[in-house]
């Protein structure tokens, strides 16, 4: 994934640029839209786990050109896949691949290797239905979008404090499967066991989630 331009790309409008990325629903005050301007993606929350009383995550994910994630998995949920416009990749083990067209669906068991992409030269928009609801997950995407903001997070998207990036992805429960993250895995818990008694991830929730 390059990065790309503050100024470059599809969401220029300041409604959700600099101090402005999230836009707050005024009942619950949660935020509904935020942006990466790394990679110039956006999430849209359809439907928060609060909202459905913990039964699912709804997310709308528009998708920049060469645009991912890395081949990881779920501890204790199901994500389902929805391509709403343009070409979605869904990403397998073993280097295999899933395409999925406007309309069509995939539903990735827990445990199960998976990641997404877009390979076209167009921004995609896609639907993740996460079962049960997962709010510690909604939590990491809007802190790994806030510190995008605040440029703490590097080129391809990852925090630049190692602790940080491990307590994200304990709130989102997922593991990486590539071998620098099993590398690192020993050293990234420790720090982030470490953090997290100093008050590291309430201090990321009160930032960035409230």
């Amino acid at each position: 994934m390059k990065p790309r331009s503050l100024n470059s790309g599809k969401y220029q409008d300041g409604a959700v640029r600099g101090s402005l990325w999230r836009l707050k629903d005024n009942y619950n005050h949660m935020e509904r839209v935020i942006t990466n301007p790394v990679f110039d993606d956006k999430v849209t929350f359809l439907k928060t786990s609060k909202d459905t009383g913990g039964e699912y995550t709804l997310l709308e994910i528009e998708l920049s050109p060469g645009g991912g994630n890395p081949l990881h998995y779920h501890f204790d949920y199901e994500e389902k896949f929805t391509a709403k416009e343009g070409l979605l990749t869904v990403k397998q083990a073993k280097g295999q691949s899933l395409p999925l067209k406007p309309g069509e669906s995939y539903t990735v068991k827990r445990m199960e290797v998976h990641g997404f992409a877009n390979a076209s030269t167009e921004h995609i928009t896609f639907e993740v239905k996460l079962t049960p609801g997962q709010p510690g997950f909604e939590d990491s995407l809007r802190i790994m979008y806030g510190l995008a903001h605040d440029g703490l997070i590097n080129k391809d998207g990852v925090p630049k404090d190692l602790a940080t990036a491990f307590i994200l992805g304990d709130m989102g429960k997922m593991k990486v499967t590539d071998f620098m993250y099993k590398l690192i895995s020993p050293l990234g818990n420790w720090l982030a066991k470490k953090a997290i008694k100093k008050g590291k991830k309430q201090e990321l929730i009160h930032r960035y989630c409230r």
